[in-house]
């Protein structure tokens, strides 16, 4: 009888061991595929967010990314889209859009996700287009003939997991944050 208790007590340990070992990896798992997926959405919407504001691109495929709610209450889209941005008197032809991740969590059971990260446009590839030139550095200068920096920013996003897809839900901007 005591060996057979002790051979109990062994296979219990060692099943337990193993059944824990194996739920942490399901958690990791699930954790690294939701964020690549919020990742990958993440970059791929704030790019197309850039592009729709600065390049006049089509603001269809910002669905892909975005929720519809929060389409309609972005600022800075909606300005873009009513043709009152300061990027309509300029040809841009690329940007250098960049993403850094400073912080992202999403429990591998739920469907939300907070994620910060600072969003840099360093670049742009553009110039005053020839009917506004003259008018532009008579306002602005000769260096107003080259589009307005894109101001870089320190943001949290939420995002939501729905119909098998994350989505951008929301985005506050960090005002206390210094580009350095």
């Amino acid at each position: 009888m005591k060996y057979l208790r002790r051979m109990v007590w062994y296979i219990a340990g060692r099943l337990f061991f193993v059944c824990t070992l194996l739920s942490l990896f399901v958690v990791v798992f699930y954790y690294s595929m939701n964020a690549s997926g919020i990742y990958i959405v993440l970059k791929d919407g704030m790019a197309k967010r850039a592009q729709v504001i600065m390049l006049d691109e089509k603001s269809t495929d910002l669905n892909k990314y975005f929720q519809p709610a929060f389409i309609e209450r972005d600022e800075a889209l909606q300005i873009a889209l009513s043709g009152t941005s300061p990027y309509t008197w300029y040809k841009v032809r690329g940007i250098d859009h960049r993403i850094e991740l400073k912080w992202l969590w999403s429990w591998p059971w739920d469907n939300t996700a907070t994620v910060d990260f600072i969003e840099r446009i360093p670049h742009i590839d553009g110039n005053v287009l020839s009917q506004y030139r003259e008018v532009v550095v008579a306002q602005n200068g000769e260096e107003a003939l080259y589009p307005p920096k894109w101001q870089a920013g320190k943001y949290k996003a939420t995002m939501i997991h729905e119909n098998g897809r994350w989505l951008i839900k929301s985005i506050t901007r960090d005002n206390s944050w210094n580009e350095p």
